[in-house]
């Protein structure tokens, strides 16, 4: 989301980037399929988990909720971010020359494409990212006071947090350009995506601009620290109450104070979507180190913002592997005539 200020495809005085993607035509394409790829990857994967979360009445719950914005906020990822940067590589292959906005950012022009496309990425990683750490408190409260569950963790609670959620994501999405005129957004080069970067101004980056794009890496460094912290301690009362579980068992007792075996199963898949986020986020937090200390690292940005990308079809192939019953619903959702042709037998 966050680049330094480097020349666009089209710059007049320098040439564009080479990156190791896009040099021959063979990466061109190879590149092009890939997000075609990502697209379709993307747009199914979270329509199923949508259908699933909404159809099932067995989701229609504050976890499905989170499920269900997490899901909408990767679709948006592949309804509008993905698919600019797949028509402005179609074209530049094309018509050997790329669109006339790509050699201008948002300063330049009346309107730019990036206006748009940049606050969405920006704003639905921000959104998966707070809906990650909602899924984890909302686990680690199930796992760690299961008895209070109920009470503490209502649809109408969570409801107001996703809303809250996705306000605060998109105001600091948009908060670069509304709070400062040496910020603008253009298609990179290097990332082959909309990038916060610097405007017309030159000379030594100014510091306003710069501790407003701090906020980005320090609002995702947050959440993600919170997150992996909070993982780590339900997962080892998880461990616990396994031992605990294993001796009980010994003495034919049982204790209501215990979470139940669903509980601490979708604790440990948030668990995964977590690593999975983070593994995806590392890159991006790399990239932005580097960018600090005055490195460019023009081909490390196109795989960082594209490791970010692919985290948007991740979520189903979790769910299914780690939930037995999201995955028999999807199953049915899918096969709807093996689902009647068993019912018959």
């Amino acid at each position: 989301m966050i680049e330094a200020s480097t020349p666009t495809m089209l710059d007049r005085s320098e040439p564009a980037h080479c990156t190791v993607c896009c040099c021959t035509l063979a990466n061109k394409i190879l590149m092009v399929l890939f997000m075609v790829l990502l697209i379709f990857a993307t747009l199914f994967g979270n329509l199923v988990t949508l259908a699933v979360v909404l159809g099932t009445k067995h989701f229609h719950t504050p976890q499905g909720y989170l499920k269900a914005s997490l899901a909408v906020a990767d679709l948006a990822v592949g309804i509008f971010v993905v698919p600019l940067s797949v028509y402005a590589e179609v074209y530049l292959m094309v018509a050997d020359s790329a669109p006339e906005w790509t050699s201008y950012n948002s300063q330049s022009v009346s309107f730019h494409p990036c206006n748009i496309i940049g606050p969405i990425f920006a704003g639905c990683t921000f959104v998966s990212i707070t809906t990650i750490f909602l899924l984890t408190i909302e686990r680690s409260i199930a796992v760690l006071r299961p008895l209070h569950k109920d009470s503490v963790i209502t649809r109408k609670r969570t409801t107001i947090l996703i809303v809250l959620s996705w306000v605060g994501s998109f105001l600091l999405a948009v908060s670069p350009m509304v709070f400062s005129s040496e910020i603008a957004l253009e298609y990179n080069s290097c990332s082959r995506m909309c990038n916060y970067a610097l405007g017309s101004i030159g000379g030594e980056f100014p510091s306003q601009a710069w501790n407003i794009l701090l906020l980005f890496p320090t609002f995702d460094f947050t959440l993600l620290g919170g997150t992996v912290v909070i993982n780590i301690i339900s997962l080892s009362s998880i461990r616990q109450h396994s031992k605990r579980r294993k001796t009980l068992a010994e003495t034919d007792y049982q204790s209501t104070s215990n979470p139940s075996f669903s509980d601490i199963k979708a604790a440990k898949t948030i668990g995964t979507l977590t690593v999975a986020f983070t593994a995806s986020f590392t890159p991006i937090a790399v990239f932005v180190v580097g960018n600090v200390l005055g490195n460019i690292w023009c081909n490390f940005s196109f795989f960082a913002f594209w490791i970010l990308a692919t985290n948007s079809c991740w979520n189903v192939i979790i769910y299914s592997v780690r939930d037995q019953k999201f995955r028999l619903c999807a199953h049915k959702l899918l096969m709807p005539s093996h689902r009647q042709n068993t019912t018959k037998t």
